[in-house]
């Protein structure tokens, strides 16, 4: 894996970890469902995007 790669994975590891740990710890008090749902879709965006930059270069 090259270093580029690997710093894209790395992100992708942050935002799956911070789609489990945020809903648990600062969203504890959100009573409604969309408070966990809007960090989930802003997170998932942001995957897509990352995967799009992994792979734009692949042939």
């Amino acid at each position: 894996m090259k270093g580029n790669e690997l710093k894209w994975a790395l992100a992708i590891l942050i935002m799956i970890l911070l789609a489990y740990i945020l809903p648990y710890t600062l969203l504890t008090d959100v009573a409604k469902w969309y408070g966990s749902f809007l960090i989930w879709t802003v997170l998932t965006c942001i995957v897509i995007g990352i995967n799009f930059f992994l792979t734009k270069d692949w042939k």
